[in-house]
């Protein structure tokens, strides 16, 4: 006769909480239910090697079945099996930490994120099922079949049954408003996702013939010791986990029993623009049981950029493997794979440089967003960001510094007064010149070239934080300005200037320019084909540009805009003599070719520009 009783969960109100708000997660019911077919064949796989049961001779394995007509879903496994005392032990008693605590916590925060604080791995199964079946037979041979079911109110049945084999079936009567769980692409689709890696081999609606194939694989390729895998194999991991075509760059193989059990691969895919940044997946299991994507209490947010998989038995989780805890171990587990992939970078910079050049363009966003977000990482990797300069070598910031800084600055041999001097000198800042737009700033790049100047290449859309940041944690050691910042500077020619000429001609320029915001400023530069450049003060578009990229006011630099006369071309030169009518009209013309080189003019500008352009012509033609 079957025997009736309470599920041990302290309040009657229970069961319709977990049903209606683990919803949210329902798909999980998957993992939870084949997680713990996978968990009693291990236990019963252990038994047998401690000699306390028969091994088992057909081998372990876990059906899924999908039974449309019937409106049932089952998972069935060749494990432990239980008695009828451990169906009421394990099943009936709902391991929380108290019915108040749950209720008091849950019911006012809408119930999310339930699964995984409370041991309901099992119970996740009502979120899609209006009664569920249990038939299990325990390894002991004297212990009778059991059949146990409720339908999720608070109440359930239990009795013997007639169950042959040992091992336990959960069969799942799907809710009318779950049918989906009814379709076989779908069942697939879940065990493909959460149970890709389970030890043990997983059949969908097995025929029980010798072509039928498991959904997952059970020894993976992160499982292997990493001089027994292949280039090959390793693509091919990629390409079959990931979905993506596109070979990565190169890969990490993390494998490690002490302090704490780690194996997994990290893939270091293309990446190079800021749309492409949150397109990598990180994949966190514990004993081949899938956890969840891009958790950033393992994985830090910039790795993220990273594909990969990542299997740790030592993760603390708790009963239903939903929910990380934040720990100590943790943490120490997140510190290790950042500093394997720090230490897999300089190696391959220092091993083989050509080939970290050729990745320089899709690792260096994922590098530098690595550095601003974890200064241990920066610490790691400072001396392996590279830059391109303005004749496309490669350098890091300290090359660039041995080479800007003069050579008058070196401490002296003796190691007397002038040493001391020069050491002094060091101190001072290098001013590194960078390039944020190549074709934009090609006047300013020729004008460099000329003067046998260097400039770094920033052209991603991190590389003005990166920079500020430098500044900010080697301070005292780089300045950096964009080349029209302070061209001036960089390029003036020597000799000196005669202070009344310059000061009577910016001023002439001024009022004959009369554009509202401009400074005119007058400088013998090196190269007398230019008749004019614009500077930006460092400060001022830097803030523009950060407020621009947050979207903010105040995103407008050219308040600072600085026209700098070139006294040493012709065209300069003559324009003192000119009449005011033809004043007026150099100028601008001077003005719009400067402002061409830096950014484009507004519509009103290039209008007059055009037609300034046009009346040179005619007056060419003659």
């Amino acid at each position: 006769m079957a025997k009736q009783g309470n599920i041990q969960i302290a309040s009657e109100n229970m069961m319709p909480i977990i049903k209606k708000w683990l919803y949210s997660d329902k798909d999980i019911f998957i993992r939870e239910i084949v997680a713990n077919a996978a968990d009693a064949i291990t236990k019963h796989k252990k038994l047998a090697d401690m000699g306390e049961c028969a091994v088992s001779e057909d081998g372990y394995r876990i059906d899924v079945r999908v039974d449309k007509s019937a409106g049932t879903l089952t998972v069935e496994d060749n494990g432990i099996g239980m008695t009828e005392e451990e169906v009421e032990k394990y099943i009936t008693q709902i391991a929380f930490s108290g019915a108040a605590d749950f209720l008091s916590k849950y019911e006012k925060a809408g119930g999310e994120g339930i699964i995984g604080h409370f041991g309901l791995g099992f119970y996740s199964a009502y979120m899609v099922s209006e009664n569920i079946e249990i038939f299990t037979k325990s390894y002991k041979e004297d212990a009778p079949a059991v059949h146990w079911q409720s339908d999720g109110e608070s109440t359930y049945t239990i009795e013997d049954c007639d169950k042959a084999s040992r091992g336990t079936k959960i069969v799942m009567h799907i809710a009318k408003a779950e049918k989906e769980f009814l379709e076989q692409a779908k069942v697939r689709e879940l065990l493909e996702k959460y149970c890709a890696f389970m030890p043990y081999d997983i059949y969908l609606d097995a025929s029980g013939k010798e072509e039928d194939k498991p959904v997952n694989d059970t020894q993976p390729l992160y499982l292997k010791n990493p001089k027994d895998c292949t280039d090959e194999e390793y693509l091919a991991f990629y390409r079959k986990v990931f979905h993506d075509y596109h070979d990565p760059l190169f890969w990490i193989h993390l494998n490690m029993d002490y302090p704490f059990r780690l194996k997994g691969i990290l893939y270091f895919p293309k990446v190079k623009s800021k749309v492409e940044l949150e397109r990598g997946k990180v994949k966190l299991y514990c004993n081949q049981v899938f956890i969840a994507d891009n958790i950033k209490e393992v994985i830090p947010e910039y790795l993220l950029l990273l594909n990969g998989v990542i299997d740790c038995p030592d993760i603390p989780l708790n009963v239903s493997r939903s929910f990380l805890q934040n720990d100590r171990q943790v943490q120490k587990i997140s510190k290790h794979i950042v500093k394997k992939v720090s230490d897999k970078l300089t190696g391959l910079y220092k091993s083989d440089r050509e080939k970290y050049e050729k990745c320089w363009a899709d690792l260096s966003v994922f590098i530098k967003v690595g550095c601003l977000k974890d200064e241990d990482f920066y610490s790691k990797v400072k001396d392996i960001v590279i830059f391109k300069d303005l004749n496309g070598a490669y350098k890091n910031l300290e090359d660039f510094r041995k080479e800007t800084a003069p050579a008058e600055e070196a401490p002296a041999a003796d190691g007397g007064k002038d040493a001391a001097a020069a050491e002094k000198k060091e101190e001072k800042p290098v001013t590194v010149y960078y390039v944020s737009d190549e074709a934009g700033q090609a006047q300013y790049i020729s004008m460099f070239r000329a003067a046998g100047l260097n400039a770094i290449v920033c052209d991603s859309f991190v590389d003005p934080h990166y920079i500020s940041y430098i500044e900010y944690k080697e301070s005292g050691k780089f300045r950096f300005l964009r080349i029209d910042a302070d061209v001036d500077a960089a390029l003036k020619a020597d000799g000196k200037a005669d202070e009344d000429a310059d000061k009577k001609l910016s001023e002439e320029f001024k009022n004959a320019l009369a554009v509202e915001g401009v400074t005119v400023k007058v400088e013998r530069l090196k190269s007398q084909d230019v008749p004019a450049v614009i500077n930006v003060a460092e400060f001022a578009r830097r803030f523009g540009e950060m407020n621009a990229f947050y979207g903010l006011e105040g995103a407008d630099a050219d308040r600072d805009v600085t026209l700098v006369l070139n006294a040493a071309n012709p065209v300069v030169q003559a324009f003192t003599a000119a009449d005011e009518e033809k004043k007026k009209f150099v100028a601008k013309q001077i003005y719009y070719l400067a402002k061409l080189s830096y950014k484009k003019l507004s519509p009103e500008e290039l209008q007059d520009f055009s037609a300034n352009s046009v009346r040179l012509l005619n007056t060419f033609l003659g």
